[in-house]
């Protein structure tokens, strides 16, 4: 029976010093260099539950939210990205005036707006416009398109490819209109 123990010492000593050789011997932490252009890819600032109310003279302009927004410093423009929505409301004279929705929007650090995927506006007078996307100059507070429109007002429904107005919708215009259905009937 010893020569059996013994074999078996044998053999655990020679699997302990092949499991030890198998060790690194040096005590180095290599931390893994992350490429630069992976770094530029990456947001310098992530919000989430994101709301933020613009005011001037204690008078409410604007209120905006969004479930989540990434700011990206690094990038050439520099720009904000809105990927699971936004919702922004737009005031005149303290009361709602223009509330505009979409599931992604891009913001550029001149104040370019790129809004898409369900797009959402209306003003006071409770008109409706709808497209796919949509870009706006806040600085120039001029919105437009070159998408398929569907403007949607008490009296009717005007369809359309490109649109341009402001960002209240009082002066706006559809380019190439498809169709005009009035919705109230002549007497």
């Amino acid at each position: 029976m010893k020569s059996l123990s013994s074999k078996f010492r044998i053999y655990s000593a020679i699997t302990a010093l092949i499991v030890l050789s198998m060790i690194p011997l040096s005590c180095e932490n290599k931390i893994p260099v992350i490429p630069k252009s992976d770094l530029l890819t990456l947001p310098s600032l992530t919000v989430r539950d994101f709301k933020t109310v613009l005011s001037d003279s204690g008078r409410i302009q604007l209120i905006m939210a969004s479930p989540l927004v990434e700011k990206y410093d690094k990038a050439d423009p520099q720009y904000a990205e809105f990927k699971s929505g936004i919702r922004v409301v737009l005031f005149n004279n303290q009361k709602d005036s223009v509330i505009v929705t979409s599931k992604y929007a891009k913001c550029t650090n001149n104040n370019l707006w790129e809004l898409r995927n369900s797009v959402v506006v209306i003003n006071e007078n409770n008109e409706k416009l709808e497209t796919e996307v949509l870009f706006w100059n806040q600085e120039k507070d001029h919105i437009y398109t070159d998408r398929f429109v569907k403007m949607t007002s008490e009296d009717e429904v005007s369809q359309g490819i490109g649109f341009e107005s402001d960002s209240h919708l009082t002066k706006r215009r559809i380019f190439k209109v498809t169709a005009i259905i009035y919705l109230k009937d002549e007497k």
